[in-house]
């Protein structure tokens, strides 16, 4: 192959991190592909204000051609992985099959949607990982708004008027403030409609919002909820889904056109097959990000098992930053088994985290200080921008446009719901699975 190749799989946090590191370590000694289903990086924890209107989706996607100059950018979704014959199997947006040899491989895939047996809810929920996802999103609560408009029946305007959130962590609780924003804003425009507000449900079976987040965090999260009236139901899930609407756990029917899906994630299947070793369909590696028992390939992020050396016998959880930090050690680490650099063991501190719930709200605890209202609203805006690899121009001038006026009210039309089915595997993945 020339110059020693390194393949890094998925360009979500982790993945853009280690090849943006790699690029200033390896100083062109070896070859840098990057394998991803995109051509850009999502930056996914203000995918929630895509959804809601207030961003425009271009300000959180950072082109990779643009930011990553040297690295060989390959268009597909991986797979398959042969750690014995070191080459990955990927499959093209065109349907097309290649292949790559690798010297060093760095597993970065990430995680996708976690379906729970429910029925109905494969159906007829909707998805929310990534821009198709949000535009649908977008779309649809504004068109149901217009269609409550329309309707002359009283019992199908509430129901097009009423939104289910299932989940309640950081993704589901974002996602509910920016659709309250959102729907308040277009019902205001709708006078038939100035009687009934758009109802919203947030639902998780944990007995609070934002479930293992600090307790006074929560508590403000959900204060604030509920005081733009959003119905925040703990220790409730749905049990059954429908086109019409959805069964709660306690038995309650709740008729709805819309079900949002933000139960959790799972580990991206691609090392299922690959002989790796896993833990909970996360593969096991050790502290320097190594996979047990095969010292060249690499795993970070949501989809690697990584000790927590602070909790002996435990893994860090799925969280970006996480990934940010694993992807930037991993890259050391590769460039170390070439002579540049020392091995080092991951370890970590807890830099607190933030959570926007949209107009002049956010709760944040930066280094374990709890804060809310105006004050957090900076600090967790401050951060965005800053863990921004680029567009903060775009997306700090798309927040001074909704705060000074509206969130636009048209429907683009650019995603259809067929396009953006919860199960995320795509059917042409498991064709050649």
């Amino acid at each position: 192959m020339g110059r020693p190749r390194i393949v890094i799989v998925g360009a979500g946090f982790a993945g853009y991190q280690a090849a943006r590191t790699l690029l200033r370590r390896s100083r062109g000694a070896a070859e840098v592909v990057l394998v991803n289903p995109t051509d850009y990086f999502l930056y996914l924890p203000l995918l929630p204000e895509v959804a809601g209107g207030a961003l425009d989706p271009r300000a959180i996607s950072v082109p990779l051609p643009d930011t990553l100059p040297g690295v060989r950018l390959v268009l597909g979704e991986v797979d398959a992985v042969d750690p014995h014959a070191r080459t990955v199997r990927y499959v093209g947006p065109e349907g097309d099959v290649g292949s790559l040899e690798y010297h060093r491989l760095i597993l970065a895939a990430g995680s996708v949607t976690k379906l729970l047996p429910i029925p109905g809810v494969a159906d007829h929920a909707h998805g929310f990982r990534g821009i198709p996802e949000a535009l649908y999103l977008r779309d649809h609560l504004i068109r149901q708004i217009e269609l409550a408009d329309a309707a002359e029946d009283a019992a199908e305007r509430r129901a097009r008027m009423t939104f289910v959130v299932v989940g309640a962590g950081y993704t589901g609780t974002e996602v509910a403030a920016q659709g309250q924003l959102l729907t308040a804003d277009i019902a205001a425009r709708h006078p038939r409609l100035r009687d009934e507000p758009p109802r919203w449900l947030l639902l998780d079976t944990a007995d609070q919002v934002l479930p293992g987040m600090d307790a006074r965090m929560a508590a403000g999260a959900e204060r604030v909820l509920r005081r733009r009236g959003i119905e925040v139901r703990p220790g409730t899930s749905v049990r059954e889904a429908t086109a019409d609407g959805v069964t709660l756990t306690d038995g309650r029917d709740v008729p709805s056109r819309t079900l949002v899906w933000c139960v959790g994630v799972r580990p991206d299947p691609v090392v299922e097959g690959a002989g790796l070793p896993t833990e909970a369909g996360r593969v096991r590696v050790d502290a320097h990000l190594r996979v047990l028992g095969f010292p060249d390939v690499y795993a970070c992020g949501d989809g690697a098992a990584v000790p927590d050396l602070y909790n002996p016998g435990r893994y860090t959880p799925m969280t970006a930053q996480h990934a940010v930090r694993q992807g930037r050690l991993v890259a050391s680490n590769v460039a170390a088994s070439y002579g540049i650099g020392r091995l080092r063991r991951y370890r970590h501190r807890d830099l607190g985290f933030v959570v926007d719930l949209g107009g002049r709200e956010a709760v944040a605890n930066p280094l374990q200080v709890p804060l809310s209202g105006l004050l957090a609203r900076t600090i967790t805006r401050g951060y965005h921008l800053a863990a921004l690899p680029a567009n903060r121009l775009r997306t700090a001038t798309g927040w001074l446009f909704t705060a000074a006026g509206s969130r636009p009210g048209v429907q683009l039309g650019l995603v259809r719901g067929r396009e953006v089915p919860l199960d995320t595997e795509t059917p042409e993945l498991a064709r050649h699975r």
